[in-house]
């Protein structure tokens, strides 16, 4: 049987290579892993104006991504930005919902301030009923925390901001 571990290694090696779809099996174990592909579809409209009326035709265009456009940051925002270049990203290796205790009785694994050890357990994620502690895999101090207590997470989703030591 694969450790977590494992699995979550598999999966950073699928998500950066060029595979769409991975199988694996041993000793009756199977696992089997699948990216979604994205296709955005962006629908464009054209607005011809005429003396009489004023007629749209839109057109489709695939596999484009949609302009987004965003306002200038102002220099303080800037040097945020410079601040959590430095920092270290814990993310969620899987989809699923975040807990931040082992109970709602329970204390926080860790707030804003906490010092962290590689092996730290620092929240849950909760994923088809099983419950997967996630470590902290830096030394440092959590400078952030980026999601709340219940919400479902994306796998790869940045969790805590971490100032390495």
């Amino acid at each position: 049987m694969l450790k977590i571990q494992e699995i979550r290694e598999i999966i950073k090696l699928i998500d950066q290579s060029s595979i769409h779809e991975f199988s694996f099996e041993h000793e009756g174990s199977k696992l089997k892993l699948k990216k979604q592909q994205q296709e955005v579809e962006t629908i464009v409209r054209n607005v011809v104006s005429s003396p009489v009326q004023e007629a749209i035709q839109p057109q489709v265009v695939q596999n484009q991504a949609p302009i987004v456009e965003t306002p200038v940051q102002e220099s303080v925002g800037e040097s945020t930005k410079a601040d959590t270049a430095n920092l270290h990203k814990i993310v969620s290796p899987m989809v699923g919902t975040f807990y931040s205790a082992s109970s709602p009785e329970a204390g926080n694994y860790v707030e804003v301030g906490s010092k962290v050890t590689n092996d730290t357990v620092v929240c849950i994620v909760e994923a088809m009923k099983l419950f997967n502690e996630i470590e902290a895999e830096v030394k440092g101090e959590i400078v952030e925390v980026l999601v709340q207590n219940g919400q479902l997470v994306e796998y790869g989703q940045p969790l805590f901001l971490v100032k390495p030591e």
